[in-house]
Order: C-alpha cells, then sequence, then structure tokens
C-alpha cells in the first residue's frame, strides 16, 4: 500500500468507499423493536463473517467537555440497555460517572451497515459487575480492587440503523423512545 502524500486531501478522496455487498433489506418488514432488529443485523454479520462483529466504539463526554471514544465489547443486549464493562477508575468509568451518557456504533463494512445507539447510562448491580469480571482471565482480573470493576448500560433513547449504496442513496431507520415504547421513522438519506 503507498503511502499517502503529505498532502492528504486528494489522496483521501481517491479511495474506494462502501465496497461492501449490502443485503437486500426491506424497509417496509421492520420489526416493532429495535432489539429484534439488532439482532437480526448482528446475527447477519456473523453469517457474513464480519471479524469481531460484537466490537463498537463508545463515545463520552470527559470533564472539559470534549468528546471521547475508544472500542470495547459489547457484552449483552436487553430490555434494560446495551452492556459493556471495564475498571471504574478507568477514564471511560470516571467520565461516565461524571456525565452518565454516551452513544455506541458499530460498523460492518462487509455489509455497508452500521448501527447507532444513544441514551443514559446506568450501572447495573454490583452482583452483576462481579459475574462479569468473574469470566474474565486470571491475568485479566489482576489488580482490579473489589468493586472495581463496573458493568454499566447504555439505555438507548434513539437507535439508528444505516444501510450504505453506492449511489449515496442509504437507506437509514431511526427508533426513538416514546415513553415505553418505540416510535420509528424512515430517516432517508437525512440526518447523520
Amino acid at each position: 500500500m503507498p503511502t499517502p502524500p503529505s498532502t492528504i486531501s486528494s489522496w483521501l478522496r481517491a479511495q474506494p468507499t462502501l465496497i461492501g455487498d449490502a443485503p437486500v433489506w426491506d424497509a417496509t418488514l421492520l420489526p416493532d423493536s429495535p432489539l429484534e432488529l439488532f439482532r437480526d443485523w448482528i446475527g447477519a454479520a456473523v453469517d457474513a463473517g464480519v471479524p469481531e462483529p460484537h466490537v463498537a466504539t463508545l463515545a463520552t463526554v470527559g470533564p472539559d467537555g470534549i468528546p471521547d471514544a475508544r472500542a470495547l465489547i459489547l457484552k449483552d443486549v436487553d430490555e434494560r440497555g446495551w452492556a459493556f464493562a471495564g475498571p471504574r477508575a478507568s477514564r471511560k468509568g470516571a467520565q461516565l460517572s461524571a456525565h452518565p451518557a454516551a452513544a455506541l456504533n458499530f460498523w460492518w463494512q462487509p455489509l455497508v451497515r452500521a448501527v447507532r445507539v444513544r441514551g443514559r447510562v446506568v450501572e447495573a448491580a454490583r452482583e452483576e459487575s462481579a459475574a462479569d469480571l468473574s469470566v474474565r482471565s486470571a491475568a485479566a482480573r489482576a489488580g482490579i480492587e473489589p468493586g472495581g470493576w463496573v458493568l454499566w448500560r447504555l439505555v438507548p433513547e434513539r437507535i439508528e440503523f444505516w444501510q450504505g449504496s453506492q449511489d449515496r442513496r442509504h437507506s437509514r431507520v431511526v427508533y426513538e423512545r416514546d415513553g415505553r415504547a418505540w416510535a420509528r421513522t424512515d430517516a432517508g438519506a437525512a440526518g447523520s
């Protein structure tokens, strides 16, 4: 692969984009629940051989108000939220303690699909955090004090499913919390 030139703009524009193979997606046949659609999409990612389909980028906000992002592993998804874990003493832990809201982004390039999730973040029960820590290897548990490992849940207010198209007529469906139910809109190519 050639090294990018010192002026990178034109080089970046010349790189191929949306080179995956988007599955047929009939947006008129969507489930009422975004959890069901997410399970379908992550299952399709696994079936397509996408490496590490459970890895997402988590964005939080630092004390300076500047966004911060990192990749992590999704632990579970259910009606309680989208679970992920880490040390309480980490930068992520400090940021979530000060600003308990976050966003997750999944990108499955071979399928030209992305899922964006945003909402408030809550800590799981201590027993759940301890259970999550207990399944990690002994080496991964080393140095973590009792109560120092946290399982968090992002409780979504908005979930967006995006599928790219080479003609740039991307498909976008948004689920937004409406009390205890979900309202769904076809956002088309508007608003990213």
